[in-house]
């Protein structure tokens, strides 16, 4: 039988001409795989562009952990500690406060930050809130001369959500005046405030804090503040802002500026996301230069140590220690401002520390 003839096209036994490859495909690819290989480049690109600016940040964080230390960096006796709401509602008696002077003899601790609120939405304080005041009050200036009691007056901002109080309304900040002069008319010795989260740049926070300035000075008593973290990179709350909504940190200029206008001012130098000690305490060590280059000499600079144990997105138990924190707090203070008077540290908080903490605190800063 003779051999069937080649298809048409293909005379002499040539093999048919194929369709070149589509642009960006490889050869028995479509398109759509040229897309994807982008896509995988790109990804990759922008992983670089990510992790080896946080790899630096971080190996400067460990590095700045190291070095010495200077002679004198312990407690200049202007420490602090923040103490839960049992203290005003009637759960603790006189006998808890005698306990608690023992506790705090002879150690660098002035200020009791006493929870006392939270204010009301629209700026107002339930005297309800803190009805056992007066004594604790009482007791605590007879058991431990010379150390002041403030009320800790907080509440959550409308800043990333619609429920919270909201500053931007004049009624509001004229209520949280008026709520200042009522908890020293009940006997506090100052009045601590922790509103969050509070944005970088906020001007009503400011206009509220010379207000409230006015009424404190005119009282003879302590205006004070909990203070978010400064930004560790230039104008990183914007970054973080821009990617989670929450910018977390303070500018630099910012935290002067409230450093500016109260008489004691405590950084929150915990919920960090470091993971591991070295890196936390060269974190707090940056935090601390930070903070002493823009607050004024006469202003109480407190540096706050992580006194609780948790594990949760942007707190590692093991990592934020009490240890690193007072290392970190030591070798910023030695670097920038070691013979800075009115500077201490603030504990957060009583009801979760353990004798653990207490002893590092002891050991490392009162020395």
């Amino acid at each position: 039988m003779p051999a069937a003839s080649p298809p048409s096209g293909a005379a002499d036994g040539a093999v048919p001409a194929q369709p070149p490859p589509a642009p960006d495909a490889e050869p028995g690819t479509d398109g759509r795989s040229g897309w994807a290989r982008w896509v995988r480049r790109g990804a990759v690109a922008l992983a670089v562009v990510l992790v080896v600016p946080l790899l630096g940040a971080e190996g400067a964080l460990r590095l700045n952990y190291t070095g010495d230390l200077s002679d004198g960096t312990y407690t200049r006796s202007k420490d602090a500690i923040w103490l839960g709401h049992a203290w005003v509602d009637g759960r603790k008696t006189d006998a808890d406060v005698t306990a608690l002077a023992g506790r705090l003899k002879d150690t660098g601790i002035r200020d009791l930050y006493v929870h006392s609120g939270p204010l009301e939405h629209d700026g107002t304080l339930p005297e309800s809130d803190y009805p056992e005041a007066a004594r604790l009050i009482e007791s605590v200036h007879r058991e431990l001369p010379g150390v002041r009691v403030q009320a800790w007056l907080g509440d959550k901002l409308a800043t990333e959500s619609p429920d919270g109080l909201r500053l931007r309304n004049p009624d509001t900040r004229t209520a949280i005046v008026a709520s200042t002069r009522q908890i020293l008319a009940a006997g506090f010795d100052g009045a601590h405030f922790d509103l969050e989260p509070l944005h970088s740049g906020d001007a009503d926070y400011l206009d509220l804090l010379d207000r409230l300035h006015a009424v404190t000075r005119a009282h003879g008593a302590q205006l004070s503040v909990a203070a978010h973290q400064i930004d560790p990179l230039p104008a990183f709350h914007a970054f973080w802002g821009t990617v989670t909504g929450h910018p977390k940190w303070w500018s630099q200029a910012y935290f002067g500026q409230v450093a500016h206008r109260v008489d004691q001012i405590a950084v929150m130098s915990y919920d960090t996301m470091q993971p591991l000690q070295s890196l936390y305490g060269g974190y707090v060590a940056q935090q601390t230069s930070l903070a002493l280059e823009v607050t004024p000499a006469s202003t109480d600079l407190l540096m706050g140590l992580p006194f609780f144990h948790e594990n949760r997105f942007g707190h590692r138990g093991a990592a934020e220690t009490v240890p690193a924190a007072v290392r970190g707090v030591r070798l910023g203070l030695s670097r920038t401002d070691a013979h800075r008077k009115n500077f201490g540290v603030a504990l957060y908080v009583d009801f979760a520390a353990t004798e653990a903490d207490w002893t590092a605190y002891g050991d490392g800063w009162v020395h």
